[in-house]
């Protein structure tokens, strides 16, 4: 098994889909939709589905001739995001590197991958593997997370952990899904990948949730984060995230809870 496997096997994909996604995912994922479905592309490939919130999102929109090609690095997501799709003959499911993609170059009007960038380890081959293929004017369309100043709960969760861990507080938020906020930078690397014509959006959206256990629920054990706390002190996952939800609950009250989320949408044109 992949260590990404392994890191998202066991709970992680459930948790990750009942308490992420709707807290931070899930209106980024219905404008993505909106946006491609706009395109009325033919072929569309997504790439890092995660657990398949844009797929679920975009399906129902496509053509009833598209074709859509479903794609995650990790097996464990990708069988999850898979279960969660109600059967559709459009789609094809394929576990794939989004910087080496096994299919043939200009297939594809819209390649789209949302929250995912951030986790390439080289994001100008994966922006130069996405220009791969598209056809020409094919777009390109993908969405990252503005720096965790911006967003308010993964700011909250990660000061919290700082405290409860002076000596080593985990970073996972701050080092990977918030640390590819620069426009500039994100610029530079499709310039560099080949893209010309780029265009980025700055997005702010709530965060909403029934009660401040849901955030530190999502953060602290539907995110890396969890392999971080039990690294640092095993056995007290629960007790940690009961400290972080005790914390948002004294900035945000003991009941519903709201908070700013923001990101960059991306679009570039082949």
């Amino acid at each position: 098994m992949l260590e990404t496997d392994r890191a998202f096997s066991g709970s992680i994909p459930e948790n990750y889909d009942r308490h992420m996604v709707p807290l931070i995912f899930e209106a980024y994922a219905q404008d993505m939709a909106r946006r491609v479905a706009a395109l009325s592309p033919h072929a569309v490939l997504e790439t890092a589905a995660g657990s398949g919130v844009v797929t679920r999102a975009l399906a129902p929109q496509l053509p009833a001739d598209a074709t859509y090609v479903v794609t995650d690095l990790n097996q464990p997501m990708l069988d999850y995001a898979r279960s969660r799709q109600p059967p559709d003959a459009r789609i094809t499911w394929r576990q794939a590197d989004a910087l080496g993609l096994p299919f043939e170059g200009g297939a594809f009007d819209v390649v789209c991958c949302e929250f995912g960038a951030m986790f390439f380890p080289d994001r100008v081959a994966g922006f130069r593997e996405a220009r791969r293929m598209l056809r020409p004017s094919g777009r390109f369309i993908f969405s990252v997370w503005d720096r965790i100043e911006e967003n308010v709960f993964a700011d909250e969760v990660t000061r919290t952990l700082a405290e409860i861990f002076p000596g080593d507080p985990p970073r996972f938020l701050v080092r990977t899904p918030h640390g590819y906020f620069d426009k500039a930078l994100i610029r530079r690397d499709l310039e560099a990948a080949g893209f010309s014509d780029v265009e980025i959006e700055t997005r702010a959206e709530q965060s909403c949730a029934f009660s401040p256990d849901i955030p530190a629920l999502a953060y602290c054990q539907g995110t890396l984060l969890r392999n971080e706390i039990e690294e640092r002190a095993p056995g007290t996952l629960a007790e940690v995230t009961e400290k972080v939800a005790a914390a948002i609950a004294r900035k945000h009250g003991s009941g519903e809870v709201a908070a700013k989320i923001q990101a960059h949408i991306v679009i570039a044109v082949n």
